[in-house]
């Protein structure tokens, strides 16, 4: 009841200006407004519904519609951990009776091009979940049903030629690769294509095991240009984009911290495969503490992050994920609440949709902590073990002396 007071509060507040009707008053209105979005906590709560689930009533929805209708709005989470033992053979009729079992299959071969021999989880994987966010993110409430998460980055060759979407080219031709060989059992490259951010997502040790959903419906035209994120923008520009996805932002805030297992390419090409955060390959809050505070030296802070991560509207979320008491579970959860989300823009019919998450891999809690990120010089053979999710043990000597180095020069 909470939750739905609030939305229903934060609605009333967004339709005020509408009713302006003397001289200076939209200004007033404009500024007060923004005050209070600045310092209201709960105003900046994800709560608007999505999909056909917006002109559903409760008792027209299926389990599954309810169950999405309820992590949307936080009544839920966002996470689950059931899992199915007893998978029948892959071309048995039982597993043709069963939607979600050719997926299991699937996840199969994903998990094991996602984890590395290290236990971190691959580039492959990293390109999986960003590749999620952009096919999803290419839907605004404002294009009407149009975009989203339809499998169109995959399908339609002219969004993959978008700046915005360089550095996919690999992981896309995995997803052909993959729709290639299971798309005559009925899947779609959109459900594809949020399965592999999900199944990513938890293979990176402490990553949540987000609720995935298949039945999505493919297009082949590309979604409208303009809809994704660009490093070089302001906080305001950014809290709208997302604000016209649904996404307020504290949401906002929860999925920046997909960072933390990514390495830029493309915003600098000087410092190429340079990461996020000092843990490459690990779902964990160091993002969060890195981007508020200091680094080490290999670790490259996005422009679009660090103006985020000092907007008031995002701040307390930011320390709040940091918190070394809570802060991981506070932020896989509120993670897994906002991909759903994300992961279901554009998708008119949810109701119809089916749970598939048994399918995916365990959570697991394992944390590496790697020693080059406190070099100042890129070394080849440590860059490419991580970027494969390899093992560094056998490399760790050739850091040591340039990590010396670091701290002889830090303290001089």
């Amino acid at each position: 009841m909470r939750n739905a007071l609030l939305a229903a509060a934060c609605a009333a507040s967004a339709i005020i200006p509408a009713a302006v009707a003397w001289p200076g008053m939209e200004a007033t209105l404009e500024n007060l407004q923004k005050r209070d979005d600045l310092k209201s906590a709960d105003c900046r709560e994800s709560q608007e519904l999505i999909g056909d689930l917006n002109w559903l009533p409760d008792y027209a929805l299926s389990p599954v519609g309810s169950l999405v209708k309820g992590v949307i709005l936080g009544r839920v989470s966002g996470e689950s951990h059931e899992i199915y033992h007893d998978v029948p053979p892959l071309r048995s009729y039982a597993c043709a009776a069963n939607t979600c079992c050719v997926w299991w299959y699937i996840v199969d071969e994903m998990e094991r091009l996602f984890r590395g021999p290290g236990g971190r989880c691959t580039n492959a994987a990293r390109g999986a979940i960003r590749l999620g966010f952009h096919d999803a993110a290419g839907w605004s409430k404002y294009t009407g049903q149009f975009g989203g998460a339809d499998g169109s980055i995959v399908l339609a060759p002219k969004e993959l030629s978008r700046p915005l979407n360089a550095g996919l080219k690999e992981i896309v031709q995995q997803m052909r690769v993959w729709y290639d060989k299971w798309g005559h059992y009925g899947i779609t490259m959109a459900d594809l294509i949020q399965m592999g951010a999900t199944v990513a997502t938890v293979v990176c040790p402490l990553g949540p095991r987000i609720r995935s959903f298949v039945g999505r419906v493919d297009s082949y035209a590309p979604c409208p240009d303009g809809l994704l994120p660009s490093e070089e923008s302001d906080a305001d520009t950014l809290v709208e984009l997302f604000r016209a996805k649904t996404i307020q932002p504290h949401g906002l805030a929860a999925l920046l911290g997909a960072h933390s297992t990514s390495r830029q390419r493309f915003v600098n090409p000087s410092r190429f495969g340079d990461s996020q955060d000092s843990t490459p390959g690990v779902w964990d809050t160091l993002f969060y503490n890195e981007t508020l505070g200091s680094a080490p030296p290999r670790v490259f802070k996005f422009r679009s992050d660090i103006v985020l991560s000092q907007d008031p509207r995002l701040f307390d979320e930011f320390r709040a994920f940091s918190d070394p008491n809570g802060g991981q579970e506070h932020w896989n959860q509120d993670y897994a609440r906002e991909y759903v989300r994300l992961s279901l823009l554009g998708v008119y019919n949810i109701n119809n949709l089916t749970d598939c998450t048994w399918v995916l891999p365990q959570a697991r809690n394992e944390v590496a902590v790697d020693m080059w990120v406190n070099t100042t010089e890129n070394i080849l053979e440590v860059a490419g073990a991580l970027r494969a999710g390899g093992l560094i043990t056998g490399l760790v000597e050739l850091t040591r002396p340039l990590v010396n180095k670091a701290k002889d020069a830090s303290s001089a």
